[in-house]
């Protein structure tokens, strides 16, 4: 089973309707037991690194969230879900994040173009990734997104992006996975890629 986390923010039925159609058992829960016996965690977020944090907290859920992935469970957080893996963000200075990753989200620099970078756009794909498997390249995929992250370490960076720059679309340390685009947006890639989340073995 695949529990999708509610702390309030987030396209929770987008993601749960599309990993249902993906061909998983998957559940939207607040319920740390129910987190604490998932197979797989998917962590989505939309709106403020801020605010997605300040609801994080509140919602008591961290912890358990730190030692599943502690223990190796399999996570994939979802657009503001990849940013607040990081330390901390342009968006919301002083709000520290989940630090799973070392590295800041940054604004995007993108001259001529407009921010927030919405619409689709093709994935670059790097190493370290299992999550792009029998897709063709320059696959296209959905984006909503003002900021990006910048990890310390590149080798963390499994895809990019370009718009107007190099931005990160996607990083992985780990069991530890996040894509800055929604698969959940993305038709039949963003499908594809949910598929190749739901067979991975933990």
């Amino acid at each position: 089973m695949i529990a999708i986390v509610d702390y309030g923010v987030g396209n929770l039925f987008s993601v749960h309707k599309a990993l249902l159609a993906a061909g998983a058992e998957a559940e939207i829960t607040s319920d740390e037991a129910v987190i604490r016996q998932a197979e797989k965690i998917v962590l989505p977020g939309v709106g403020a690194f801020g605010d997605c944090m300040k609801e994080l907290n509140r919602s008591g859920l961290i912890p358990v969230l730190k030692e599943r992935i502690e223990v190796g469970v399999p996570l994939l957080g979802i657009c503001v879900g990849l940013q607040i893996l990081f330390e901390d963000s342009e968006e919301s200075p002083g709000v520290p994040g989940l630090g799973i990753f070392k590295g800041h989200v940054r604004k995007i620099e993108a001259p001529g173009l407009k921010v927030p970078h919405m619409g689709w756009n093709a994935l670059a794909r790097e190493q370290g990734t299992d999550l792009y498997d029998e897709l063709p390249a320059g696959s296209y995929v959905y984006f909503v997104h003002s900021y990006h992250a910048q990890p310390e370490d590149r080798s963390l960076v499994t895809a990019v992006t370009n718009y107007g720059s190099e931005l990160t679309a996607s990083v992985r340390q780990g069991n530890v996975e996040a894509t800055q685009f929604h698969p959940e947006k993305s038709g039949k890639i963003g499908l594809k890629i949910l598929r190749n989340f739901v067979s991975r073995r933990a």
